[in-house]
């Protein structure tokens, strides 16, 4: 019974290795349209990786609070934990950036021969998701907060974008996902996020007083997101991505909060 936790753990590995499978998939197709535009079509196994990703982050959920539940929190567990992450929302969000980054090139001249260093910034992403889970795993002080944005909500951040390029009707938003230029700063914002010294709520439900005290933020993130997901259909990831970022600084500004390290 001891090990039901841990099958959680390594599912949501597994669902990182899936979705490290899709993105690598072959599929990139560049036509020409009316207008002489050559417009890269993603395939669609990106849109599974973002699937994957996304259960994944139910699963990670679920195997700490199944932990907990039955009283089955161990070292081990706190480490495969980690390890299971820096896959799941470290390297396969890294790959998606790397994928993009690629067809955004490809768009260009000569594109599809840019050289592989131009690409490599999109491998900060599962560097600093590392040094981040690292730095949580030998911290004391992580129970009511977290310093820098926990490597979860980077992954899923990330993942929103494959199906904004798959599903949007708006014009603007296809050009952004190809431009080259928006993915370096996603690569270095992302990175930047998760090792900076940023407080950040941490929502674990353990019924204490902090805990208590945080429901109503709790609260205003669900209905931003609920409401941006109804207006703006895959961009609600991000609009409740800056939510989080602007709610954790707003909350420890206003109760002088001691965050922890995550």
């Amino acid at each position: 019974m001891k090990q039901i936790p841990n099958i959680f753990t390594l599912l949501n590995l597994l669902l990182g290795c899936m979705a490290i499978v899709c993105i690598l998939q072959p599929g990139i197709t560049i036509s020409t349209n009316e207008y002489g535009e050559h417009p890269v079509i993603l395939p669609e196994s990106m849109v599974w990786a973002s699937c994957c990703i996304g259960v994944a982050a139910v699963v990670d959920f679920l195997d700490g609070w199944v932990a907990r539940w039955m009283k089955a929190t161990s070292d081990i567990g706190a480490q495969l934990d980690s390890l299971s992450d820096v896959v799941s929302f470290g390297v396969a969000p890294g790959m998606i950036v790397y994928q993009f980054l690629r067809y955004s090139y490809a768009m260009r001249p000569d594109g599809l021969d840019v050289a592989e260093y131009f690409l490599l910034p999109a491998f900060l992403i599962p560097l600093a998701g590392a040094y981040r889970l690292a730095r949580f795993n030998v911290s004391v002080n992580q129970k009511d907060s977290f310093t820098g944005v926990p490597i979860p909500a980077v992954g899923i951040w990330i993942a929103s974008f494959p199906l904004i390029n798959q599903f949007t009707n708006s014009a603007w938003q296809f050009t952004v996902m190809h431009t080259v230029s928006f993915w370096y700063c996603i690569a270095v914002l992302a990175s930047w996020l998760m090792v900076s010294q940023l407080p950040m709520l941490a929502f674990k439900f353990s019924g204490g007083k902090a805990q208590q005290s945080k429901m109503p933020y709790l609260l205003a993130l669900v209905v931003i997101s609920g409401v941006a997901a109804w207006w703006m259909g895959w961009m609600a990831v991000s609009v409740g991505f800056i939510a989080y970022l602007l709610l954790s600084l707003l909350y420890k500004k206003l109760n002088h909060d001691v965050s922890g390290t995550d």
